[in-house]
């Protein structure tokens, strides 16, 4: 809001101010069910949900930085994205579990842009960490006497770099570009949070800049990354066709899979979002697929990664039975 007030000297009076006179100083999130019935059933998935993401995405972040092994650039990309889809679910989930627990559906107009911002960095820079991590298995199987020379420690801090930076400068174009509107009466979002295409449907003036941003934002760094993935993989299938040996095209193939399963998860669940608003033109189904991208897929990353990788298990073997050892040690000690 102080930044608006630089730049934009008097929007921030006129998006505080709609038709009617009176002053906007909150939204109401409808959530995913009217029901009263539904209410609690949906807390404790929610919650349920939260807390296994949490915890899951914690233990890759916890196993990759204790354990020397995994010091390698595919799991410090591995480490970030959980951090990503931790903060990701925390933008949303949190909020939502307040209001069905207070019974409210409120939130501030600072709290909804600020939950807008902050869910928009993290949904881009999670498209972003996902190409990253597709170039990075492109260069490991096609170039792998290369490897460790070009994904040096320093390539890797700076892909990862300029992943936020990018990611933190289009949510900011996209809030400030919603903090210059003025909204009507009617303040009721059809969504469990702050989506951005939900909140531009609520506005009294022009939204026709923010709607052709929004296309050719989505159209850039949606389909630009989802393009390099695609070529990255189809170097890396050419260059498995022509391993020799079918138990070094297996290898080979076992490195790639979790990252494509992730992959195919994250960009399905999107895509199936927005074809099925487009097709329906029904907020509540659009809501309700929404969950799968905001919530099931950071929910299902670990489980993807942990389960299908050894190194990864391992590690957490080893994380843990060091904390067995330390407990046992300081419990024999202090008798």
């Amino acid at each position: 809001l102080v930044i608006d007030f630089f730049l934009f000297p008097g929007s921030h009076l006129q998006h505080m101010e709609p038709g009617n006179g009176t002053q906007i100083s909150e939204f109401l999130l409808l959530g995913l069910s009217q029901s009263v019935e539904l209410q609690s059933l949906i807390f404790g998935l929610f919650l349920s949900m939260y807390l296994v993401t949490m915890f899951g995405n914690l233990l890759i972040i916890l196993a990759v930085s204790s354990d020397s092994h995994l010091h390698t650039p595919m799991y410090f990309f591995l480490s970030n994205l959980s951090l990503v889809d931790i903060c990701f679910t925390s933008t949303t989930v949190p909020k939502m579990l307040v209001n069905i627990q207070t019974q409210s559906k409120v939130i501030t107009y600072e709290g909804c842009i600020t939950q807008l911002y902050f869910y928009t960095i993290f949904a881009v820079l999670d498209n972003f960490i996902l190409t990253v991590m597709a170039y990075d298995r492109f260069v490991a199987i096609c170039h792998p006497l290369h490897y460790m020379v070009i994904m040096n420690s320093r390539l890797c801090g700076l892909l990862v770099l300029l992943s936020w930076i990018m990611s933190a400068m289009v949510s900011l174009l996209h809030s400030l570009m919603v903090l210059r509107l003025s909204f009507c009466s009617d303040l009721e979002i059809s969504h469990f949070f702050c989506e951005l295409n939900q909140v531009l449907q609520l506005a009294c003036s022009d939204i026709f800049l923010n709607n052709i941003m929004i296309y050719f934002l989505t159209g850039l760094l949606g389909g630009g990354p989802l393009a390099g993935i695609l070529y990255s993989y189809s170097k890396i299938v050419s260059c498995i066709c022509g391993i020799p040996s079918a138990q070094g095209k297996y290898k080979a193939f076992s490195t790639c899979a979790s990252h494509l399963s992730v992959v195919s998860l994250f960009y399905g669940t999107s895509l199936g979002v927005y074809l099925s608003s487009a097709a329906t033109q029904n907020a509540h189904s659009s809501t309700t697929a929404s969950v799968m991208y905001t919530v099931v897929t950071p929910m299902l990353n670990p489980f993807i990664y942990s389960l299908r990788n050894n190194d990864i298990k391992r590690a957490l073997q080893r994380f843990f039975g060091s904390i067995i050892s330390y407990d046992i040690y300081h419990f024999n000690y202090l008798k």
